[in-house]
């Protein structure tokens, strides 16, 4: 980088910071924890040789451990998002399962919550598509989460989500068991070859079901593609025009398919090789009871916690980290 003729070709120097960058980030916090660990060791000698009120030096040492793990569990974390798509930004959706508007309201405070778990790691989520329940909630809800490695951690999500309550709409207050189905997929960009043919294609038009108002639909602009070989359907219809509602649907269509791919070759590895258990669509990945008791119980990791409020706020992190620490 220090060459003189190192910016003669701007996309090469470019590609040359980039890397270079992508190199000291991992090589500066290595640095600093190898030099936290002799600092550490400096503590403990000290600690060892006071003969009268250790204790100080003990405790010093012990904050500073502490520091140290946490820094070393944050690298250890980075080091599990490198696979191909991690740093993407990450396409989500969601279904209500089999339940009226128990489900549809039950897929709705799901996307709540991986809103807030978006805003409070900085990622923006944009609708692309959504569908309200007839009475409560959403049918369904596309939204796009972008950000350094929104697909990396976000990919933890990926199933079946069980929710058990006292329902709100039973005017008998009985406790309802309700499914919701998450699917995410990396947004891969137009370059990534994925094969679509148009006669593999169903796409129909139809007049958006979103709230009325001024910019409400009058026309067939909503669209909604249907991959038959695959059997992947998505839609759009937060655009003003069809073309446009077109576009990002296939867009979402592509980076579905790419998925289906991926998930497809990792079957077939854990089929040649064996795995810790299945993970697949249409597993059911974690149990969140709000009555008799409270838990929210990944069945994955068996990390659970009783501040279901918490994580109704977007506080995924330990059942994210912990995926990525068992699976990634």
């Amino acid at each position: 980088m220090s060459q003189p003729d190192f910016w003669n070709d701007s996309e090469t120097a470019q590609s040359q910071i980039a890397r270079s960058n992508e190199i000291r980030g991992w090589v500066v916090p290595l640095g600093e924890l190898t030099s936290a660990v002799e600092d550490a060791g400096v503590l403990l000698e000290i600690a060892e040789e006071e003969e009268e009120n250790p204790d100080d030096s003990l405790r010093e040492l012990s904050g500073e451990l502490d520091k140290i793990m946490a820094r070393l569990d944050a690298v250890e974390l980075k080091r599990m998002l490198g696979g191909a798509n991690d740093k993407k930004d990450a396409i989500l959706s969601i279904n209500a399962g089999a339940g009226g508007t128990e489900a549809c309201d039950w897929a709705d405070m799901l996307f709540r919550m991986y809103k807030r778990w978006g805003e409070n790691h900085g990622y923006g989520a944009k609708v692309l598509d959504l569908l309200p329940g007839d009475a409560a909630g959403v049918k369904n809800v596309t939204a796009v989460f972008r950000g350094d490695y929104a697909y990396g951690y976000l990919k933890a999500e990926r199933g079946v989500h069980r929710l058990v309550r006292i329902s709100p709409f039973d005017a008998n207050k009985r406790r309802h068991t309700s499914f919701a189905s998450v699917n995410i997929s990396p947004e891969i960009e137009d370059d990534v070859p994925v094969e679509i043919e148009e006669k593999d294609l169903r796409i129909d038009t139809f007049r958006s079901s979103g709230p009325g108002g001024q910019h409400a639909n009058v026309t067939d602009s909503a669209v909604r593609i249907t991959h038959i070989p695959t059997g992947i359907v998505v839609r759009c219809q937060n655009e003003r025009s069809q073309h446009k509602n077109k576009a990002v649907a296939m867009r979402i269509l592509r980076s579905r398919l790419y998925e289906h791919e991926m998930l497809r070759r990792e079957e077939e590895l854990k089929k040649e090789h064996g795995s810790k258990m299945e993970i697949a669509w249409g597993s059911q990945i974690r149990s969140y009871v709000f009555q008799p008791y409270t838990m929210v119980k990944d069945h994955r990791t068996k990390v659970e916690t009783s501040s279901v409020e918490a994580v109704m706020d977007g506080d995924l992190d330990p059942f994210i980290h912990a995926y990525l620490k068992q699976f990634g």
